[in-house]
């Protein structure tokens, strides 16, 4: 009984200090409405249990590109409010979607209120990291993303995009470095656009 006694105790302990290490959205508001400019090399685990790597950038509000280290020649890029994805090997043309229509939009709006918007379904801390889950509240079909930060300071460190058919995609940052100059060609959405040009 008092090994049971112990366990609930210790275990009701844990749930306390997660509790108290929960970052609160209104921290993580700031943070990204503080951030302008980032980058970071990536490995992003698929769907079909295939990974990838490569480096994306950030330049907000409004812009990302992911450029896909060899043998992937994929380019995802937003900007202009809308993501275009280019696939070489394919020989069609970029596939095109509103911002507006994809979780990205949480990462790239202009100003971020998690605390106020409607968007934001869960939150929670999963002993190592805060996580937001957020989706649009009106078209919930669109997909959802989970934002997963670590603190001391603030920093995102991985997602993960569910889309509408029930696929999933992780990426897991390597360190997002802040505060660069990003050319604003890079988010130009056109191939290759921008390619040499930091």
């Amino acid at each position: 009984m008092k090994q049971l006694i112990l366990a609930i105790t210790l275990a009701l302990s844990a749930s306390a200090g997660r509790a108290e290490e929960i970052l609160p959205l209104a921290a993580i508001s700031d943070y990204f409405n503080n951030l302008t400019t980032a980058q970071s090399t990536f490995t992003q685990y698929n769907d079909d249990g295939s990974t990838s790597t490569g480096t994306v950038y950030l330049y907000r509000p409004g812009r990302m590109r992911f450029e896909y280290d060899p043998p992937e020649t994929t380019l995802v890029i937003a900007g202009n409010g809308s993501v275009m994805i280019y696939d070489p090997k394919s020989n069609q043309p970029p596939e095109s979607y509103p911002l507006k229509r994809t979780p990205l939009s949480i990462l790239l709006a202009k100003d971020v209120d998690l605390d106020g918007a409607d968007m934001v379904v869960d939150h929670r801390f999963d002993g190592t990291m805060t996580i937001v889950t957020a989706q649009d509240p009106e078209k919930p079909e669109y997909g959802s993303i989970d934002l997963m930060f670590t603190q001391d300071p603030v920093e995102l460190r991985q997602w993960v995009i569910y889309d509408g058919s029930g696929g999933q995609t992780a990426v897991e940052l390597d360190g997002l470095e802040t505060g660069g100059h990003l050319s604003k060609l890079l988010f130009s959405i056109e191939p290759g656009a921008g390619a040499n040009d930091r």
